[in-house]
């Protein structure tokens, strides 16, 4: 017998209608759902003397996590997604007229449809947990929310308020929704469906918006909305840049909702969103979450289970290794031990980690009292005191052989014969690494990307020497600290690093050719990076990148040789925004708040800019260094597949989300135009762009990597 995801019941002539989807952990919106429901609003329609009607969920920690992604995929054409839109229109109009007030009893995810669902009713308890959230992140999907939310949202919550969660996918906690109004009460789990019975029989439908007096005058009238307006268009251009249309879709949704009527403005928001589900952002987008959560349940190891560590070490407590003790602690929920040389250093990583906690308590994701507990997870020393039962040392200390072999031998000699020491190295080979080792399969490279709280990759780089044993329960560990973790090749760069060398390069290159140092960074944020490559590398520290260079080109060759010239910054002491001297200025001597340029690099590099390059030509020559370099990371087997190569690129380096990673962007582009302009390029140039011998193969054949 098939199992109906609604259930009605009625009790105390109350409606309860409860959502729980059949095989599933947590609860989604699919589109054969609609029939069922149909026929549970169609008897509830006839039923006017309920005194009202709860909604909610079966599942423990689940209300609704959204809808079904996968329907989109389905669709064939615009008009396909526009009738998905329709239809969940149907569905929750019939929702928000029945009879009696309608009442949501919300505990866990509450996202994108699930949210609308709820928005469809006259009021909203939620639960006061950690668990609960709520939101309408469909722009993190290219998309904008398709079931009337761009419509339902402003009216609840006010403009500025929608159009701040719409645009960014913000979720809320409860105590975040109850203050914008998005709720109207938040209690225990344990009360939550007594509470939601106690607004049943309320006479007041729809009751009206709480909006504050600062969102009344400003959004009142046509002055104050047109002003908020272009204020919010001009703010999402200067972030997206043009290249996601998602953002600028839904401020005309909302626009629609205060210009048009009703029918009109419903329309508009369908067949928006049928605009987006079929635009390549959105493809690529939705492809990056399939891919990702992919990732994330795949095993790489039948018969091998993942230890559960709970006992963590990091040898280092500067920026890296704070942000890695943080993780550890409050996602992993490991106790975890700074290991510095100095008081000051473990004293620095602890400050750090409170630092980021009061910032979530100020912001009310976290009590104080919670704030006190994730804090007592995070101890440290000078020493290696009460380290021995520790099942994984993740040392975070200088780019230097010698100083992690030895961190590897005191590893060994203060802990157990069972602990992992994983290397958060940036090039160093884990091999060299583990070459002293007295238990070299114990020893795996574990890579973090700096601010490491906010950075999702981390690259997993076994030795070939390495057990799967210790493969298996690093790549869990880092899956745990909320990392979408690859497992890559051992050998210089390994893979993020390795695709970053040669576009670094050749920005380097193109500054000393006198491309401005705005024109190069203002160029590659139109091309979808997040930041530009000397804002990068003022960031990274430009004495790093001066150590990594010759690392790369020992081991892989020429066309990764740093400009010689760039040695006379780390001489001027310019190491980027660590000492306040790098490509812009830094400190408070600035008197504007925009960024500038210190106009005496170009007489240290001893090169006069002119004007500016085509724009085309200059992103071309910098990406298609690194797209060259990813075909050649899949061809060594440095990487697994293309998919972890698009995934590496995107949450490593940023490689612009929008294309899909460097090897959907190769396919777009077409590997046998890619070969041919790389030849052109190599012609004009240098021997450095010459295509690599994968990619040329695969033109010849008609190859794509995505079929």
């Amino acid at each position: 017998m098939e199992q109906q995801t609604f259930t009605l019941n009625i009790e105390d002539n109350i409606a309860l209608l409860k959502i729980d989807v059949h095989g599933e952990t947590m609860n989604t919106l699919k589109a054969e759902f609609g029939p069922q429901l149909d026929t549970i609003l169609a008897d509830l329609e006839t039923q006017s003397q309920l005194s009202g009607l709860v909604v909610y969920s079966g599942k423990a920690d689940s209300f609704i996590a959204g809808a079904d992604i996968g329907m989109l995929d389905s669709c064939d054409t615009a008009e396909d997604a526009q009738k998905l839109s329709q239809d969940g229109h149907k569905v929750f109009a019939r929702l928000a007229k029945l009879p009696m007030p309608v009442i949501a009893a919300i505990h866990g995810p509450c996202l994108g449809g699930g949210l609308e669902v709820a928005l469809a009713c006259d009021y909203r308890v939620c639960s006061l947990d950690d668990k609960t959230s709520l939101g309408l992140p469909e722009v993190q999907l290219g998309l904008l929310p398709g079931g009337g939310g761009t419509q339902r949202l402003p009216k609840l919550v006010g403009i500025q308020k929608s159009l701040e969660m719409m645009l960014t996918g913000k979720q809320l906690r409860p105590k975040q929704a109850l203050k914008s109004g998005l709720v109207d009460e938040v209690v225990p789990n344990s009360v939550l469906l007594e509470v939601a019975k106690k607004y049943a029989g309320k006479a007041k439908r729809r009751p009206k918006a709480k909006l504050s007096m600062v969102s009344q005058l400003l959004e009142g009238n046509p002055l104050g909305r047109n002003v908020l307006f272009s204020q919010v268009t001009k703010q999402t251009l200067t972030k997206t840049r043009g290249n996601y249309p998602a953002p600028m879709e839904i401020i005309a949704c909302v626009k629609a909702g205060i210009d048009k009527s009703t029918d009109a403005a419903y329309q508009d928001e369908a067949k928006r969103f049928a605009g987006l589900v079929k635009s390549s952002e959105s493809a690529a987008l939705r492809g990056l979450f399939f891919a990702s959560n992919e990732l994330k349940k795949e095993s790489l190891f039948d018969g091998v289970k993942p230890q559960k560590i709970n006992q963590v070490a990091v040898l280092g407590g500067g920026l890296m290794g704070a942000g890695i003790a943080f993780v550890s602690a409050t996602k992993a929920k490991a106790q975890v031990r700074i290991k510095d040389i100095s008081e000051q250093g473990v004293l620095g990583g602890l400050n750090y980690a409170y630092k980021l906690l009061d910032k979530k308590r100020k912001r009310r994701f976290i009590s104080h009292a919670q704030l006190q507990q994730q804090m007592n997870a995070i101890t440290g020393g000078t020493n290696f005191v009460g380290m021995q039962n520790t099942q994984i040392a993740v040392e975070a200390v200088f780019e230097d052989l010698a100083l992690k072999q030895q961190m590897v031998a005191d590893i060994e000699t203060n802990c157990n014969q069972h602990t992992i020491f994983a290397s958060n190295t940036s090039s160093l080979p884990i091999t060299q690494i583990a070459a002293t080792a007295k238990r070299p399969e114990q020893v795996i490279g574990l890579h973090y990307f700096s601010p490491v709280e906010k950075m999702p990759l981390a690259e997993i780089i076994p030795h070939s020497g390495t057990s799967e044993q210790t493969i298996a329960d690093t790549l869990e560990f880092a899956r745990k600290q909320g990392k979408t973790a690859i497992v890559v090749k051992d050998g210089a760069g390994f893979y993020v690093n390795r695709i970053l060398a040669p576009y670094m390069n050749e920005a380097a290159l193109l500054l000393l050719e006198g491309q401005s140092i705005e024109h190069l960074d203002n160029t590659l944020l139109d091309y979808g990076f997040p930041v530009g490559p000397m804002t990068l590398l003022d960031e990274v520290g430009i004495d790093v990148g001066s150590k990594i260079a010759p690392i790369l080109e020992a081991e892989l060759g020429e066309r990764f040789k740093a400009p010689d010239a760039f040695a006379k910054l780390i001489d001027d002491q310019r190491l980027g925004k660590k000492n306040g001297r790098g490509f812009y200025l830094y400190g408070k001597g600035k008197k504007s708040k925009a960024k500038q340029v210190d106009e005496k690099v170009y007489a240290v590099l001893g090169v006069k800019p002119k004007g500016d390059m085509d724009a085309q030509t200059l992103a071309k020559r910098c990406v298609y260094m690194m797209l060259n370099e990813a075909a050649r990371c899949l061809d060594e087997g440095v990487i697994r597949s293309a998919r972890d190569g698009d995934l590496g690129a995107i949450f490593g380096i940023g490689f612009p989300p929008f294309l899909g990673g460097p090897f959907r962007a190769m396919d777009a582009i077409g590997i046998d135009k890619l070969v041919t302009e790389l030849h052109a390029m190599e012609a004009n140039y240098g021997e450095r762009f010459k295509p690599c011998e994968a990619l040329v193969s695969m033109a010849e054949q008609g190859q794509v990597y995505y079929a």
